[in-house]
């Protein structure tokens, strides 16, 4: 499992390197074009805390740690689904990405 570290205000997201490789296109092309979007995601079973939402934005602080050092494959119709659904609705939802 990587993981998503996001402005080191919460405990990191952990995610499966392939979806991450997939984020990082998606979220890097987004911040590159300074298009700020909330994330959403289903924190791990021991903390009964929900949903959680971040905001995104190009001037908050962003890591991205992958369990292994080869690139997973990138498949580019999930690339264009990622993009459509975040672009139709403004939020990355990180249980909605296959």
């Amino acid at each position: 499992m990587g993981t998503l570290e996001y402005n080191s205000s919460r405990p990191p997201i952990e995610v499966d390197d392939e979806t991450l490789a997939h984020l990082k296109i998606v979220i890097g092309t987004k911040l590159r074009r300074h298009e700020s979007f909330m994330m959403t995601w289903l924190p791990e079973e021991k903390n009964p805390a929900g949903r959680l939402t971040i905001w995104m934005h190009p001037s908050i602080p962003l890591s991205l740690a992958f369990d292994h050092a080869e690139m997973p494959a990138i498949d580019s119709k999930r690339i264009e689904r990622m993009m459509e659904n975040l672009n139709a609705r403004g939020e990355l939802v990180l249980d909605q990405l296959g």
